[in-house]
């Protein structure tokens, strides 16, 4: 019996705009999809990219990470990622991982401080909160 995904991933494009809206988990077995979505949407030109929140019920670590590492392949790109209509306890967790910066609209954080957080979270170990 095939399993249903937990996940889907919706792209609207304007431009060089694009908004990604997630319906659903976000979890270790679905993370990958985040990344192949942004990755596809930089080989498409775009370098403006708003993900849309208000439809996801779970994120865990590893979909923080997923975040994370769209917003280094974003910038290092020239563009910038911005995370939308996050629930509280998405918030808090952005909050307590230093990851905030990924709810504004312009990144306030340099490049390099979004590619640490992400490094320490991929290798399991602590993450500065110093910013």
């Amino acid at each position: 019996m095939p399993v249903l995904s937990s996940l889907n991933i919706h792209r609207r494009d304007r431009g060089s705009h694009a908004t990604i809206t997630l319906v659903g988990e976000l979890d270790l077995e679905m993370a990958h999809s985040v990344r192949e979505v942004i990755e596809d949407c930089l080989g498409d030109g775009i370098r403006t990219v708003d993900i849309d929140l208000t439809l996801l019920t779970f994120c865990d670590v590893s979909g923080l990470n997923a975040f994370l590492i769209a917003s280094r392949l974003t910038t290092t790109a020239g563009g910038w990622l911005c995370l939308r209509h996050p629930s509280p306890m998405l918030t808090r967790l952005l909050d307590l991982s230093g990851t905030g910066f990924l709810l504004d609209d312009r990144p306030l954080a340099p490049a390099s401080r979004a590619a640490a957080v992400a490094d320490d979270l991929a290798a399991g170990g602590p993450t500065s909160l110093a910013t």
